[in-house]
C-alpha cells in the first residue's frame, strides 16, 4: 500500500466499518490493566517491604524476584506460561487468556512497583521505623500506618509512570492471541490489507489512556521538587 493512501476514504470507510471489534479491544485493554495492576500493586507492596526488613532472607527472596523479571522480557515470560508450562506438564496452567495477561503483566511489573515502594520507604527517616518499634508496633504495623502514608508523596510520580508502562505492555498479549487493541489491530490488518488505519487508532486509543496520567505524574513530580 503506497503511503499516498494514508488520506483514501475508502480505506478508511472499510475500517469504520469494524470499529465495534477496536472497542471491545479497548475495553479488554482497560480490563487486563486494572486486574494487572491490581495484581502489581499487592505484590510491590509486599515486597517493597520485604525489602526493607532486617531479615536476610526476605531481602534475599525480594531480590531474586525483583532481579529476574526486571531482566527477564515480558514476551519470553508470555510465551513460557503460556505455551511452555503445559508443554512440559501436559496442564493448561492459564486456561483463560486474560488470566494469564493479569497474572503475567501483574508480576511482571510487581518487580519494578515493588522497586518504587522501596525507594519511597528508605526515603523516610529510619528513626520513624526504629521509634515505632519501640512502641511495641510489628514490623507490618509499622509499614502500614507510619512509614507508607509518608512514602506515598514520593511513590506517587514514579508509580504513576510504572501504570503508563503497564497499559502498554498489555500490547504483548497479542502474542497468545488475545483479544486487546494490539492483537485487534495485528489480526485487522492482515485480514484486510489495510494498515494505516488500524495501526494510527491503535496508538492514539494507548494515547488516550497513557497521557493523562504521565501529565498528572509531571505535574505532581515539579509539585514536588517546589515543595521542598
Amino acid at each position: 500500500m503506497d503511503s499516498s493512501t494514508i488520506f483514501s476514504a475508502e480505506i478508511w470507510t472499510s475500517f469504520f466499518k469494524d470499529f465495534d471489534r477496536f472497542a471491545w479491544g479497548f475495553l479488554f485493554t482497560i480490563l487486563i490493566s486494572i486486574g494487572a495492576l491490581a495484581t502489581a500493586l499487592i505484590l510491590g507492596m509486599v515486597f517493597g517491604a520485604m525489602s526493607t526488613s532486617k531479615s536476610k532472607i526476605l531481602r534475599a527472596i525480594t531480590r531474586v524476584y525483583v532481579e529476574f523479571y526486571q531482566n527477564t522480557p515480558l514476551l519470553v515470560q508470555f510465551v513460557i506460561v503460556y505455551y511452555g508450562l503445559p508443554l512440559i506438564s501436559n496442564f493448561v496452567l492459564m486456561p483463560s487468556i486474560y488470566w494469564t495477561a493479569v497474572i503475567c503483566v501483574g508480576v511482571y511489573h510487581g518487580a519494578y512497583i515493588a522497586e518504587v515502594i522501596r525507594s519511597g520507604i528508605e526515603a523516610v527517616p529510619n528513626g520513624q521505623t526504629e521509634a515505632a518499634l519501640s512502641q511495641g508496633f510489628t514490623y507490618l504495623e509499622t509499614m502500614r500506618l507510619i512509614i507508607l502514608p509518608q512514602a506515598v508523596r514520593t511513590i506517587l510520580p514514579p508509580m504513576t509512570n510504572q501504570v503508563v508502562n503497564l497499559i502498554k505492555n498489555t500490547s504483548t498479549v497479542a502474542i497468545i492471541g488475545g483479544i486487546d487493541i494490539m492483537f485487534m489491530t495485528k489480526h485487522w490488518s492482515a485480514l484486510n490489507a489495510n494498515y494505516y488505519p488500524p495501526f494510527i487508532t491503535a496508538a492514539l486509543l494507548y494515547f488516550i489512556l497513557c497521557f493523562p496520567l504521565a501529565t498528572w505524574a509531571r505535574r505532581w513530580e515539579e509539585k514536588n521538587k517546589n515543595a521542598y
